[in-house]
């Protein structure tokens, strides 16, 4: 057994080992390596060590940053978890919709109702400037999971995958759990619901459990035993968060599959500045970027006719862009202009195929 699975890593890397060879002459020019432009920079970027700085620092900011006064509205197209109060740096903005929309009928639907449009623009306005990379490079849950992934790595446990099949059905769990963050509330607001059911996602989400304990808060982990409606949210609310802590050391990016801000991004994705684009003729459907793919996203690798490759699972992590070996097959576009693209160099030098000068 242990005869095959040495197998099965070394077979795709000496594959990949064989195509660069047989691009070498075209793969690694001296004199592009020495006269380096912003953009070759870019795209022979370390992206695994960019993205861990990158994600620290935004958990930092965004956990720790209300200490310093730093506030970026309540808003954000993230899980800045409202509950780590007054040391958090912004708002998540699932928590104050779900306050708007329990409002009285009879203001939610008059001019005072605006005030919902209004918060969902500034939303609309931070997500566009980066897409879906707010899960990917952003969001402190997913760094948690990425953190958690780490730690297994260090046990050197396998992570486990979804069939197809499995996947398949997955991938509807998220828009139900949107539509249930977006309608109990306005049965609460229709008085058909008790406001003991309020902000129901939020006593779900593991942020408000976990985020606060950073900051040596405990205090959500209590059932809640007021009303039958919060006993039952608080405790469902435990029993995920012990879900996710568990399904993310066993799988890469378990909570992911389930996020309705994942869903909410997607609907929204089209409109955004910043795009995953992929050139069909020059994929060679190796696979690369599906085995580094951590929401085991297929049409990333056999998808040869779609440009805009972004799927509704997708965290744009860029995971995929820097383990592609073909040259311009994969890239990101903001704004229409290529920021970052696989190339033949950017591969060689992060696979350590690179020769010394």
């Amino acid at each position: 057994m242990s005869v095959r699975k040495n197998l099965n890593r070394l077979i795709p890397f000496m594959a990949r080992r064989a195509h660069h060879e047989r691009n070498q002459q075209s793969a690694v020019r001296p004199e592009l390596v020495e006269g380096l432009t912003l953009k070759n920079y870019i795209d022979r970027i370390d992206l695994r060590r960019f993205r861990f700085w990158f994600q620290l620092s935004a958990f930092v900011l965004l956990v720790y940053g209300g200490r310093l006064a730093i506030d970026l509205g309540n808003s954000l197209p993230t899980f800045a978890c409202g509950y780590n109060k007054k040391a958090t740096a912004g708002v998540c903005y699932l928590l104050p919709l779900q306050h708007q929309l329990a409002q009285p009928w009879s203001q939610l639907f008059s001019l005072a109702g605006l005030t919902v449009l209004g918060g969902f623009a500034v939303f609309l306005l931070w997500f566009l400037v980066l897409n879906k990379a707010w899960c990917g490079f952003i969001c402190p849950l997913g760094t948690i999971q990425d953190w958690i992934t780490g730690l297994r790595k260090r046990f050197g446990l396998r992570y486990g995958s979804y069939s197809d099949e499995q996947f398949g059905k997955l991938t509807y769990i998220k828009y139900v759990l949107l539509l249930v963050l977006l309608f109990v509330p306005l049965l609460i607001g229709g008085r058909l619901l008790s406001h003991d059911w309020g902000t129901p996602y939020c006593q779900l989400c593991p942020a408000r459990m976990i985020i606060p304990l950073f900051n040596g808060d405990v205090s959500q982990w209590l059932i809640d035993f007021s009303s039958t409606g919060r006993m039952v949210l608080t405790a469902l609310g435990m029993f995920i968060t012990g879900l996710f802590l568990m399904g993310s050391f066993l799988k890469k990016r378990f909570f992911c599959f389930f996020c309705p801000m994942s869903a909410f991004h997607y609907i929204f994705s089209k409109l955004s500045l910043f795009k995953l684009k992929k050139e069909g003729s020059k994929c060679t459907v190796c696979g690369d970027c599906y085995r580094v793919c951590d929401l085991q996203i297929k049409p990333i690798a056999d998808d040869v006719v779609k440009q805009d490759i972004l799927m509704d699972d997708c965290i744009l992590c860029l995971k995929c862009v820097a383990a592609c070996p073909e040259q311009g097959a994969l890239r990101v576009d903001v704004l229409g202009k290529t920021v970052f693209e696989s190339t033949k160099d950017g591969f060689a030098k992060r696979m350590g195929l690179e020769k010394p000068k």
